[in-house]
């Protein structure tokens, strides 16, 4: 059984702030981004101009500008083959993010999938991606945090929950949450007592990595667990500088100094129960 947790009644001031940032308007105006005749994002227009003027998508694809927006026709059943062309055409022209080799779910307004693209092109095309974060306590009610990696693209040297990774196109959320669990912390999910699932955060704002063509849509889905004593994180993939254990007052305390990321600081007050 956990220890019971201290915790201020009234939320910090910190909180409102970090929840407004956490939903910011475009930098600049994006229209509409269609694909097989579903909306799935947003384009800052002028970026696809170059793309349509010199037909940069394989034949029988289209690039077409209209009242709605950007259009890619195709038939539903070529919905991935578009896609990825279509970030393969934004890698040549520059616009894409950090090519990862690795496939997300595009889904339409209806929460659907219509097919999957390259994880690098999600923020130039303002596609909603789906992560997961893992809080760690020990049964003290102590709280296992990460400090990331320097050498990450983002947020690099900055604080985090004991785990946060994007969920594949390949992934269920539990399959994600196993995978990213062993990769950055080195620890199975069936050894953690009292998993269960927290909540969810939602995520939409001006993306930094795409030279701020990009935006940023993410629903965070959170879990907890207890990590029992005697086992302790240790990382496996590079991507974590260290982990540390600290008592929740601690936390707060990084919490107000800004020192987490801003993922897991929305994580966190909800975890606070604030």
């Amino acid at each position: 059984m956990r220890a019971s947790v201290v915790v201020p009644t009234s939320a910090p001031a910190w909180l409102a702030q970090a929840r407004a940032h956490a939903q910011r308007a475009p930098l600049a105006p994006r229209v509409p981004l269609w694909v097989a005749g579903y909306e799935v994002g947003s384009v800052e227009p002028q970026v696809l101009h170059g793309m349509a003027a010199r037909g940069a998508l394989p034949a029988p694809l289209q690039l077409q500008r209209d009242a709605a927006g950007w259009r890619v026709d195709c038939a539903s059943a070529h919905a991935t083959a578009a896609l990825n062309a279509l970030a393969h055409a934004l890698r040549e022209d520059g616009a894409c993010g950090p090519w990862r080799n690795e496939q997300l779910a595009v889904c339409h307004a209806g929460g659907e999938r219509i097919g999957t693209i390259e994880r690098g092109a999600v923020r130039p095309l303002g596609i909603v991606t789906h992560a997961v974060h893992l809080v760690g306590h020990a049964p003290d009610g102590s709280i296992w945090v990460q400090q990331r990696a320097f050498n990450k693209p983002n947020n690099p040297g900055m604080w985090d929950t004991l785990m946060g990774g994007m969920v594949s196109a390949q992934d269920s959320l539990a399959q994600a949450l196993a995978r990213e669990t062993w990769e950055e912390a080195g620890l199975r999910v069936d050894d953690l007592r009292d998993v269960r699932h927290g909540g969810h955060v939602d995520f939409a704002q001006p993306a930094e990595e795409e030279d701020n063509h990009g935006y940023m849509r993410e629903r965070i889905d959170w879990f907890s667990a207890t990590v029992p004593d005697g086992m302790a994180p240790q990382n496996q993939d590079g991507e974590v500088e260290r982990f540390e254990r600290l008592p929740p007052d601690e936390v707060q305390a990084r919490l107000a100094r800004a020192e987490f990321t801003p993922e897991a600081a929305l994580i966190l007050a909800a975890y606070f129960g604030w």
